[in-house]
């Protein structure tokens, strides 16, 4: 697959490296017309002021630092326009990143990821089971902490965990990317998944692949656990599934959606081309339009709350520019059921079950959105939010690390609950590449660029002109 290939994709690359204004790599300013590029700061972040109860709301003390970066970036921006594409411009007005600014967005890009994981980590072990079943095999409360499961010992972690590090890892390469000249995103994020792909049937890291970088040598994700068999098929070749020709069209669940959290974290980014960069890549694997407009609804959800907005306002942004899209029908009747839940009394385990069963068969993606959404509604604090959404019918994994990525980038680290964090496989790797995301968003220019001599970074991030089936 070579850089430039982008037939029948719907995001085209900017030509040219260093294509429109960057920011100084000295100030980190960037007062120009350019790429919409993560690299410059969104709206509404602020510091988190530790963990406590969840009550869907930013905590207080975040107000200082999301007035001081709304006023760098100028406020809110209008939403891009259905289909609206990367390769195109758009204002990106920034100014220097605080030291409280930068704390926190790194505390929401943890707490996403690894709230992803330890929903994802929770739920797996019941994900099969009914409710009946689940009471029956931890009692009458359900399942109440992590356990060990089919996957392995309590804290096991499953594919939706490992795809959403090799997400980010594109993410990160896309941005590196942009500096050969070369950007589309889709391309690099089709990349990542291709070099998880090979973790699911290789024994270990092939020293040979010129494209692994750092992530792709982390012996421990060579293992398989409970991969969706739509991501085996979707990645199983080069061919990249796009909107206009998806992968498994008819594959409905909500594994795509489970892999999206990072898209969300693009804080510099317009709503709508985090949803439509979301979506295209969901469709990668997953193509019905259920499917990936759910995946495309969580990150937009994401973003909102990783720029500060409040849980509901986020949903409001997604719905508004899920109107637009077709087949959207169904996600936008699942959100609405989740926000009209929410204040209909003490949440309950029959109120989640009946969220997750809208009748469109087991599994649906959208399912699993709407119990995650009216979960972290709810929720007293993130162990009561992922408890609830994990003890129903429907698909507990997925509801379990939607919901989690949505309490963490509402809430940060240190809402996330201690001891679930202390048994989570894969912790080391989900904070360094955590933070590695959050250095590139704030500081890319000062780590790669025409100005920036080699650096470990593209070592750790390589751009290479092919990949290795």
């Amino acid at each position: 697959m070579d850089d430039t290939t982008t037939e029948k994709h719907s995001i085209p690359p900017v030509s040219g490296p260093g294509t429109g204004p960057r920011p100084d790599p000295d100030t980190g300013v960037d007062s120009g017309t350019g790429p919409v590029a993560g690299g410059s700061p969104g709206a509404g972040t602020g510091p988190v002021s530790g963990a406590g109860p969840v009550t869907g709301t930013r905590p207080v003390g975040g107000a200082a630092a999301a007035a001081g970066i709304a006023a760098r970036v100028g406020g809110a921006r209008p939403a891009a326009q259905p289909g609206a594409t990367l390769g195109g411009r758009t204002r990106v007005v920034a100014g220097l990143w605080g030291r409280a600014e930068q704390q926190d967005f790194r505390s929401r890009v943890r707490g996403a990821l690894l709230g992803s994981a330890v929903g994802d980590a929770l739920g797996a072990p019941v994900a099969a089971l009914s409710l009946d079943a689940i009471r029956e095999a931890h009692g009458p409360q359900g399942l109440t902490d992590p356990a060990p499961g089919p996957q392995g010992p309590r804290g096991t972690v499953t594919a939706a965990t490992q795809l959403t590090l090799f997400t980010v890892d594109g993410l990160i390469r896309a941005h590196v990317r942009r500096d050969t000249g070369a950007w589309h995103p889709p391309t690099d994020i089709h990349r990542a998944y291709l070099r998880w792909a090979a973790t699911q049937h290789d024994w270990g890291p092939d020293e040979r692949r010129p494209d692994n970088g750092w992530l792709a040598r982390q012996e421990w994700l060579y293992a398989r656990r409970g991969p969706d068999r739509a991501c085996l098929t979707g990645f199983a070749d080069t061919v990249l599934g796009t909107l206009d020709q998806p992968k498994n069209p008819t594959a409905r669940d909500a594994a795509a959606a489970a892999r999206s959290a990072p898209f969300g974290l693009l804080v510099g980014w317009e709503p709508g081309l985090v949803l439509q960069l979301s979506t295209e890549c969901a469709a990668q694997s997953h193509g019905h339009p259920a499917a990936y407009l759910t995946a495309g609804a969580f990150a937009v959800i994401v973003h909102g709350l990783t720029r500060g907005d409040s849980l509901d306002a986020a949903v409001q942004r997604s719905l508004g520019l899920l109107g637009a899209r077709p087949g959207h029908q169904a996600v936008t009747d699942a959100l609405q059921r989740a926000l009209a839940a929410a204040p209909q009394g003490t949440p309950s385990a029959g109120t989640v079950s009946a969220l997750g069963d809208s009748g469109q068969g087991p599994g649906a993606a959208e399912d699993a959105l709407a119990v995650a959404v009216y979960c972290a509604l709810v929720a007293e604090d993130v162990p009561h939010g992922l408890r609830l959404a994990v003890n129903h019918d429907g698909d507990s994994g997925a509801a379990g690390s939607l919901c989690g990525a949505l309490l963490g980038a509402l809430h940060g680290e240190t809402a996330l609950p201690g001891a679930w964090l202390a048994d989570l496989e894969g912790r080391a790797t989900l904070l360094e590449l955590a933070d590695d995301f959050a250095l590139e968003m704030t500081q890319g220019p000062s780590l790669h660029g025409p100005k920036v001599s080699s650096t470990g970074w593209q070592v750790r991030y390589p751009v290479v002109n092919a990949v290795k089936a």
